[in-house]
């Protein structure tokens, strides 16, 4: 998890201590939006979902990689509007992260992006932006393209989660991402890489982060079977649809306030019936995702 450490947010803004990228300072503004109550949700949000029920180290959060987007953006030189959209990129995802999109049936694993604008209004964001001079259309009404781009493109979305989610795992080093952040560039204000190599080490890294951990049956079981725990709370009324956007421990309690609950989520910590399960068919509902980075010309 990132670790921050707060100035006066309204004059000299905060730095930030990110275990990827080293340290960084944001203006006010994005401070004052890095304090707001969604943001702090996205520090008990699990990025993986519910992986961290089966391996505790894999840990890291929405938080971690939202403020991990907004270095990359400003990183390579994005404006103040399109830093304040990729702090704010995720604010929508709900407890467990693409859990919902199971619970939901959105294939495209896109539920967070159906409640973003209602998420973004209903909570503090727009006084704040409003209180700096700025309009909360911003997020709604601007495509970036240093934040987002779609596959096979890079983007700073995608290389953030695929460099965070791969070092939680253990499968690269910091060097490995040190390396890789130097041959980022832009080019017609999209993000590409300097070199042939650089673009097919992160394509190798992509694939590796698809096959080995989404794809990896003790995680696509945790997902999988948090998932219909979640179903049956919502359908006995132990939790309610309003309930996904507090996060992971507080809806992790109140499924565990009843026996039934309590002993689920501990078979899945456990992987209890891992050994009866068949990945194959969960596994299935993961988009085909290949990466074809443009290199500079």
């Amino acid at each position: 998890m990132l670790d921050i450490i707060q100035h006066d947010l309204q004059i000299n803004g905060m730095k930030i201590e990110d275990k990827l990228y080293g340290s960084f300072k944001v203006e006010p503004v994005l401070a004052e939006l890095i304090r707001s109550v969604p943001m702090q949700r996205l520090k008990h949000v699990h990025q993986g979902g519910a992986i961290f029920l089966v391996d505790p180290t894999i840990n890291h959060t929405r938080y971690a990689h939202s403020l991990g987007v907004l270095f990359l953006v400003k990183y390579l030189g994005g404006n103040l509007e399109e830093q304040i959209a990729a702090l704010l990129h995720d604010v929508s995802h709900t407890a467990f992260s693409h859990v919902a999109d199971y619970i939901f049936n959105y294939t495209d694993e896109d539920y967070h992006e159906s409640i973003y604008e209602e998420v973004i209004m209903d909570s503090e964001i727009p006084a704040i932006l409003h209180k700096h001079g700025l309009d909360v259309n911003i997020l709604f009404e601007q495509d970036y393209a240093i934040l987002e781009q779609p596959l096979p493109q890079l983007c700073a979305d995608r290389v953030d989660y695929i460099l965070r989610d791969l070092y939680q795992a253990g499968m690269i080093v910091l060097s490995d991402v040190s390396d890789f952040l130097v041959e980022l560039t832009l080019q017609d204000g999209k993000m590409v890489v300097k070199s042939e190599a650089a673009g097919q080490w992160i394509r190798d890294q992509f694939k590796c982060l698809n096959e080995s951990y989404f794809k990896k049956p003790e995680h696509v079981y945790a997902n999988t079977m948090l998932a219909e725990l979640l179903k049956q709370g919502l359908a006995n009324g132990l939790i309610q649809k309003d309930d996904m956007l507090k996060d992971d421990f507080q809806v992790l309690n109140k499924l565990a306030k009843e026996r039934a609950g309590y002993l689920k989520i501990n078979e899945i910590k456990q992987l209890t019936h891992f050994k009866y399960f068949s990945s194959k068919g969960a596994a299935e509902r993961f988009k085909r995702r290949e990466l074809h980075p443009a290199i500079m010309s």
